[in-house]
């Protein structure tokens, strides 16, 4: 918000057209953050984002889920937004085919493992 031209003023014209999609998702990220919810659904929730902007957000949606209280959901193609997640499920045709931490499925060195090694070559 402080990165807009009036701030919290600024206009956005008719359902944030005049905002970029990565300004639309963080501010749609923020807005879920500020009603604390006790059940939070993300569903690619940088999608829209750049790497920084990624990273940035990604730190921020960390911090505040380190401090509990709410059970979150995170539905991601990028690896990198769901690192950090208690449990992480790889899906695959309807399926759950993996189930563990971060750390618990690189040691599986199965689906997630590989999937893991393709984003790290593609960031390269």
């Amino acid at each position: 918000m402080s990165h807009l031209p009036d701030g919290f003023d600024t206009r956005v014209g008719d359902k944030g057209s005049q905002l970029s999609g990565g300004q639309k998702q963080r501010i749609a990220i923020a807005r879920a953050l500020v009603r604390k919810p006790k059940v939070l659904l993300l569903d690619e929730a940088t999608s829209a984002l750049d790497s920084e902007s990624e990273k940035i957000v990604q730190e921020a949606l960390d911090k505040v889920l380190e401090q509990g209280g709410r059970t979150t959901t995170t539905i991601a193609h990028r690896l990198s937004t769901i690192q950090n997640s208690d449990v992480i499920a790889v899906v695959s045709d309807g399926q759950i085919k993996e189930l563990g931490s971060h750390q618990d499925l690189l040691a599986l060195n199965g689906i997630y493992a590989d999937m893991v090694a393709q984003q790290s070559l593609q960031v390269s």
